[in-house]
């Protein structure tokens, strides 16, 4: 266990955290979250003395080992086994399958294995970094956005990794779907403050949402009676014969407690301006292949077509295609054979990670966005920027100054400005905190047009996608269906040696033991929580959206029937406008309510016969 008391550390003028006390007990594995900037990485390095804190102290107990995977690449051995092999502890140096074990999990093979890590890609030297922190034989692991240099079935290895372990770690993620999956516990760094609970995300930012539900209200509460108290001085203060009442209400003014107005903590406003299309085809794929070796094909023969709500994910291994496809779909390649058709109507956002390197440096923030208007309008940049936290003076930052997360925001805001009926993304969560991962997903589902995306988040495949292009095994091809349904019905190839036993046994399971059926119900209620959950968070924003409509609306009627009993013909009209307006807005959502809640019953049905088939 890890005791932290009365941390403090400032950057500059920032205090990152003010005095704030941890304990992470004996196997517990908490998320730690919080936004980009509010030292979750800071709070890491000084656990481990790469930085000092301002003041507080940490109690470490003897002997007590803590794995961090280091950024800094530093090979002594000429093998990636070798190298691999120094993670082990003393006594299973000579235990190689552990560590070839890890590796493949990892997305090595055996031709990796014998290469110097030094000719390693980054990506991969990081996971051989990680790779020896996981064999280290720690009592506490530190993970720091482990996930953004592994893969789709790396992460499912790294998921099953993490449950199995029985010490303690800390987790900086923002992937909640990965997050949840895997930790005990959340703490959240917020305000400058600390706090640990018991759950996973949704639980914290509830409970968190609570507390600052009570505090403003006792806040407002404490203001009227101390203003109550204020007006009661100032009327008498001048009547000699209440002198004393008025010294004693003076005393009693100071000793009350005069609760501060939180300031707002804002978020990140995606959204994408949609360019409506009536073609229900944007564009057709037909048998295209391409190369970058003659006899290796990345791409061979795929055909399918995008519809104008399609919600696409290519899935798959790292150095497979998968940006090589969006980049063939934009034409910044030129495809080797087959047909790209795409609709004259048709217009493309598109975000690749090669995107923020094209932005140029001396450019200020609203510069570059409105770079991509065709009116040019720096009004239109500047409010563009403020929805993706660039208020006043930040929008006029030069693009050389931003952070790694910054500059995705700000080509992100490059495709904002304009509007689009198609959004091809190449893993645009990378470099976002969780708010900022929420935020885009929400503006996803939110946007009329089609998405085809690149992504290993699991929360946006299992939210967003209905349809998957594939790559796997030395294939593509093109799945119908979401990715749970792909993970039941056909699954990655690196997994099918380890499910065989379990696929033979789903195919009878009249002859499974209590301890399988066990295993095979939990798998379905893990599954059942992916898929549901996002519904279920679609549909409390719908009905708080519904609720706030209502109230405004009630309030506007009232102020109606006041204009009415007032003759106010001018006031009358205004407000019929507005009323017609607030209720045609709430119809519209109830539209989406009712559909959310359609989907959310047929997946609750689906999945309660699956469960009932495993009783059988």
């Amino acid at each position: 266990m890890i005791q932290i008391t009365g941390l403090t550390k400032h950057f500059g003028s920032q205090i990152l955290f003010n005095n704030i006390d941890l304990k992470i007990n004996q196997g517990e594995k908490t998320g730690l979250i919080g936004r980009n900037g509010f030292g979750k990485t800071t709070l890491f390095k000084i656990l481990t003395g790469e930085e000092e804190s301002d003041s507080g102290e940490i109690t470490i107990p003897k002997n007590y080992k803590i794995g961090y995977v280091k950024q800094n690449i530093g090979f002594t051995k000429n093998t990636v086994l070798e190298e691999g092999t120094l993670g082990l502890p003393k006594e299973l140096t000579e235990e190689t399958w552990i560590v070839k074990k890890t590796l493949f999990g990892l997305g090595f093979n055996d031709k990796l294995l014998s290469m110097d890590p030094k000719n390693l890609s980054g990506g991969f030297q990081i996971r051989l970094n990680l790779t020896k922190t996981l064999l280290s034989n720690s009592n506490m692991l530190l993970l720091d956005e482990p996930t953004n240099y592994l893969d789709i079935t790396s992460i499912r290895w790294l998921i099953k990794f993490l449950k199995e372990w029985k010490e303690e770690f800390i987790l900086i993620t923002h992937d909640r779907s990965f997050m949840d999956e895997v930790v005990t516990h959340i703490a959240g760094i917020y305000r400058t403050k600390i706090k640990k609970i018991k759950g996973n995300t949704e639980n914290y930012y509830m409970q968190i949402a609570e507390e600052e539900d009570v505090y403003e209200k006792e806040r407002l509460n404490s203001e009227k009676k101390f203003k109550k108290q204020e007006e009661y001085i100032a009327r008498f203060r001048s009547k000699a014969r209440l002198a004393g009442l008025i010294q004693s209400r003076l005393k009693m003014l100071d000793k009350m407690e005069k609760k501060e107005k939180l300031t707002e903590v804002k978020t990140v406003d995606f959204y994408f301006n949609y360019d409506r299309i009536e073609s229900h085809s944007l564009m057709q794929i037909q048998e295209l292949s391409f190369s970058y070796e003659k006899n290796t094909k990345l791409i061979d023969k795929l055909t399918f077509t995008i519809h104008k709500n399609d919600r696409i994910a290519v899935i798959g291994p790292n150095g497979r295609g998968k940006t090589t496809l969006l980049k063939l779909l934009t034409s910044e390649l030129e495809k080797q054979s087959g047909g790209i058709l795409k609709n004259s109507r048709t217009s493309i956002g598109y975000f690749a990670q090669t995107n923020v390197l094209k932005l140029h440096p001396e450019n200020t923030v609203e510069e570059e966005i409105s770079m991509e208007d065709p009116d040019r309008s720096f009004q239109k940049a500047r409010n563009i920027a403020g929805a993706l936290l660039f208020e006043q003076d930040d929008a006029e930052k030069k693009i050389k100054v931003l952070s790694g997360g910054e500059k995705s925001r700000v080509a992100l805001g490059k495709i904002i400005i304009r509007p689009v009926n198609l959004l091809l993304l190449d893993e645009p969560t990378n470099h976002f905190d969780m708010e900022s991962s929420d935020s885009l997903l929400e503006a996803l589902i939110e946007f009329p047009g089609a998405v085809v995306m690149v992504t290993h988040n699991q929360m946006f495949l299992h939210a967003i996608a209905t349809r998957l292009i594939v790559f796997d095994g030395g294939k593509i091809f093109l799945f119908e269906g979401s990715y749970a349904e792909f993970l039941e019905k056909i699954g990655w190839e690196s997994e099918k040696s380890e499910n065989n036993i379990q696929n033979k046994n789903e195919a009878d399971k009249s002859i499974l033991n209590k301890k399988e059926l066990r295993k095979l119900r939990a798998e379905v209620i893990e599954e059942k929580s992916k898929i549901i959950k996002p519904l279920e968070l679609k549909h409390k924003k719908l009905e708080d959206e519904i609720d706030k409509k209502e109230k405004s609306l009630a309030v506007h009627n009232a102020d109606f029937l006041k204009a009415s009993e007032e003759g106010n013909g001018k006031k009358i009209s205004e407000l019929s406008k507005l009323i017609h307006q607030i209720e045609t807005e709430i119809d519209i959502l109830f539209n989406e309510y009712e559909k959310t809640m359609s989907m959310y019953d047929e997946q609750i049905k689906f999945f309660e016969e699956k469960l009932a088939s495993l009783e059988e």
